[in-house]
């Protein structure tokens, strides 16, 4: 409840919504516990999977993390963060930079990433088809770096991208 509370008071802080639906956007962190909760996992993973965005998307830092929930679930989060800006170039360098990090990441946080990818691609499969066509390369790719994290959500992620 605390990790929930914390992330709800991130994202709410900077008024953050769900693209698409506009709804608020702590569904998306809920939405990636509950798949992470349906495969083995740690108390940490859980706290993990609702607060991967919280550094990336509002001001919360690694710092705050780690005081309020310890440091593997800030270890875990770091792991989930992208670590390119806007500066690094375009999405295509971005993306190559992201996929570096998350590709020497332990099987715990590939695990969480992968139900990330699963709730955000049944959003963007639906909703918005030609950026599906982009979104889709670039997992497929990341799919290639998260064969370590869960095999059933793995196949799950990746028959998402199937035609």
């Amino acid at each position: 409840m605390r990790a929930y509370s914390f992330a709800a008071a991130a994202h709410g802080s900077v008024k953050q919504l769900r693209k698409y639906t506009g709804e608020p956007y702590i569904v998306h962190p809920v939405a990636v516990a509950e798949i992470v909760k349906s495969v083995p996992h740690t108390p940490e993973m859980i706290v993990a999977a609702l607060l991967h965005d919280t550094v990336e998307d509002t001001p919360a830092t690694f710092e705050d993390i780690e005081e309020e929930f310890g440091p593997r679930v800030a270890g875990l989060v770091r792991w989930l963060t992208d670590v390119s800006k806007p500066s690094d170039g375009n999405r295509a360098a971005r993306k190559a930079l992201d996929l570096a990090h998350i590709a020497q990441a332990p099987p715990e946080a590939k695990t969480i990433k992968l139900a990330d990818l699963i709730d955000n691609t049944s959003t963007i499969k639906e909703r918005d088809p030609d950026f599906w066509r982009v979104y889709r390369h670039e997992k497929l790719r990341l799919l290639e770096v998260l064969k370590d994290g869960d095999a059933t959500l793995w196949a799950r992620a990746a028959a998402q991208c199937e035609p």
